[in-house]
């Protein structure tokens, strides 16, 4: 068996009296992949910049192999004093290293490599700091929330990229399909300390509930043993002294175990403050346009939404997302076509961007907003530490300020301030993000029991698998089009992944602040591998649609089809209804592949 790249032993670790790490145990060897599983605030990210030689550790050792390179991702990059994106990536290569391997994945990525660090968006930076720590095909990657601000197709192509490289994994991930595609092993850091086992993520959760079934038999059988002791010293055989001190010293000893027992944490308890049912039409859109100067964000959109439905909305980033919500909210008026919004609307949104927090503001402030200890949840007071601890807070943290809790405590702080008002229409941008694994599952359950309707915006895959009844994804120059099902079911319909192509130009009411100027142009644009391949097959296509039409043509032609076989005569005319459908689809994508094709060649 290879040594380990990377070796902590009875790493111990305490913050402010509480042991954080209790002695972790942890090695990857060359090529191994592991992820890294835990509640919130368990210690996960703590532990990743240990082994990254960031944090010191109060007690154990750290080994790193002699000559392996490390790198480190971590959820918030520094950019440090550089004037660009690909000077950033290049000051993270040694001596030695391929400058061209740099710039390769800041394309790859979606960057120009000119950006200016201090106004890039939260994805934007994600995606330099991706590219930073590839680029030295390090042995050894420690990735923390790498899928955190990134678009579904870039989340695909990472994905893609990890896989085909030989470096050893340790991974951070609340994405559960990039977890189950990626890892070979398992880590679960728990009650500070880890278990380990050699399979998967997909092995992971029904692993861990027979881990805890176990450890409750377990707990179960020291309170009988305990209650048996205890009855012993009360009636046994008085005369046999000894004996006697022995079994008390034996039952202080089973005390202490129990009393030192940590227990697993609870789950968080979601419950959304539901209003008055709303009307059966909820949403509905007709013709929908809208543009900022000349780029189109929506063009000639429509959708009816019913209550009850749970409606997914995915892209790249910049892709117009939050303007397609706000215009189907009426947060916004399209320049064309209609909205109209059902009856007893009663909205609760969750914004994405929880900056917007003040990060002096305490944790009870920001549920009360600064008045009193009581929250309004659902139109009825309730006291704000019993709310606190439905969403995991421990009382402690009342007086706690905005700015020290972690990503995770931030999730759930939105959450509890966002479910805390009556709806019947649930608005959710980017939901998931930093939320553990157990209170991804409480939420997914939160939105099944939900009686109101749900429009969220995530690049989740799993989650949105699992909760939305239909997709909207983007097909570009401001066309979105609806597919029933989750993500994997729009996949399947749409025959072609989102493009990867991350839009440059975002819309005024979309920017957080101006960008810098680029001095340089964006590298030339260049076919990708799917449009080349549309290119080449698309006219086999429309030739095989075409003689299926004429086919079923003739069998139309037949003055007396209807008269004697009605159900032929339906399921031909439905047939080439839907034949004369993807003939004009794919007719439209040739002559579009067709001119893009054309620009590129006299570019």
């Amino acid at each position: 068996m290879a040594p380990p790249l990377i070796q902590l032993k009875d790493i111990k670790l305490t913050f402010g009296g509480t042991p954080l790490l209790s002695g972790v145990e942890l090695n990857v060897a060359p090529g191994e992949r592991v992820c890294l599983i835990g509640r919130n605030g368990s210690g996960k990210s703590t532990l990743l910049k240990i082994a990254a030689g960031l944090v010191e550790p109060d007690g154990g050792t750290r080994f790193v192999q002699p000559g392996a390179t490390v790198r480190y991702l971590p959820q918030e990059p520094d950019f440090g004093d550089h004037k660009t994106t690909l000077a950033y990536v290049e000051a993270g290569l040694a001596p030695g290293d391929d400058l061209y391997q740099a710039r390769y994945l800041v394309e790859q990525l979606g960057l120009t490599g000119n950006e200016n660090p201090a106004n890039v968006s939260g994805g934007e930076a994600r995606r330099a700091a991706l590219a930073r720590m590839l680029a030295p095909s390090p042995d050894i990657l420690l990735l923390d929330e790498p899928t955190n601000h990134l678009d579904l197709a870039t989340i695909e192509w990472l994905e893609k990229e990890l896989d085909s490289r030989r470096s050893a994994l340790v991974l951070i991930s609340h994405d559960r399909r990039f977890l189950t595609n990626l890892s070979r092993a398992t880590a679960w850091l728990d009650r500070g300390k880890i278990k380990q086992i050699d399979r998967g993520f997909a092995s992971f959760e029904t692993w861990r509930d027979e881990v805890l079934a176990e450890e409750e038999r377990d707990q179960h059988k020291l309170d009988r043993k305990i209650v048996d002791e205890e009855h012993w010293l009360r009636h046994g055989v008085s005369g046999r002294r000894k004996r006697n001190v022995k079994r008390l010293a034996n039952l202080h000893a089973l005390r202490d175990q129990r009393r030192d027992y940590r227990g697993a944490a609870g789950s968080a308890t979601l419950a959304a403050a539901e209003a008055e049912q709303s009307g059966k039409l909820v949403i509905e859109a007709k013709g929908v346009t809208k543009a900022f100067g000349e780029r189109k964000i929506v063009e000639n959109f429509s959708t009816r939404i019913q209550r009850g439905d749970r409606l997914g909305i995915i892209g790249p980033n910049g892709a117009g997302k939050t303007t397609l919500v706000n215009l189907l909210t009426g947060g916004a008026q399209p320049d064309s076509g209609t909205v109209r919004l059902g009856a007893n609307l009663e909205m609760a949104t969750l914004d994405q961007h929880r900056e917007s927090l003040d990060p002096k503001s305490t944790l009870a402030e920001a549920l009360t907003g600064g008045r009193g200890d009581h929250v309004m949840v659902g139109g009825k007071s309730k006291h704000v530490v019993g709310y606190m601890k439905d969403f995991l807070f421990a009382q402690e943290q009342r007086g706690t300020p905005l700015e020290v809790l972690s990503g995770g405590e931030r999730g759930r702080l939105m959450l509890a301030r966002a479910l805390a008002k009556p709806s019947n229409l649930l608005v959710l941008d980017e939901p998931t993000n930093d939320l553990d694994l157990e209170t991804l599952d409480v939420l997914e359950d939160m939105l099944g029991d939900y009686e109101g309707t749900v429009i969220l915006i995530s690049h989740d895959r799993d989650f949105l698998d699992r909760v939305v009844t239909s997709v909207i994804a983007p097909e570009g120059s401001g066309k979105w089009t609806e597919y029933a099902g989750g993500y994997s079911d729009m996949l399947t319909q749409r025959g072609a992944d989102l493009k990867r192509e991350t839009a440059k130009a975002q819309a005024p009411a979309e920017k957080k602040e101006e960008r810098a100027a680029a001095p340089a142009a964006a590298p030339k644009r260049k076919l990708s591998f799917n449009e080349k391949h549309a290119l080449e097959t698309l006219p086999k296509k429309m030739d095989s649609l075409q003689a299926d039409i004429a086919k079923l043509q003739r069998v139309l032609d037949d003055p007396n089809l209807y008269a004697k076989d009605r159900k032929k005569f339906d399921d031909t005319s439905a047939a080439i209804a839907k034949a004369h459908e993807e003939l004009s689809a794919a007719e439209e994508r040739w002559l579009e592949l067709e001119m893009l094709r054309e620009e590129i060649e006299q570019a």
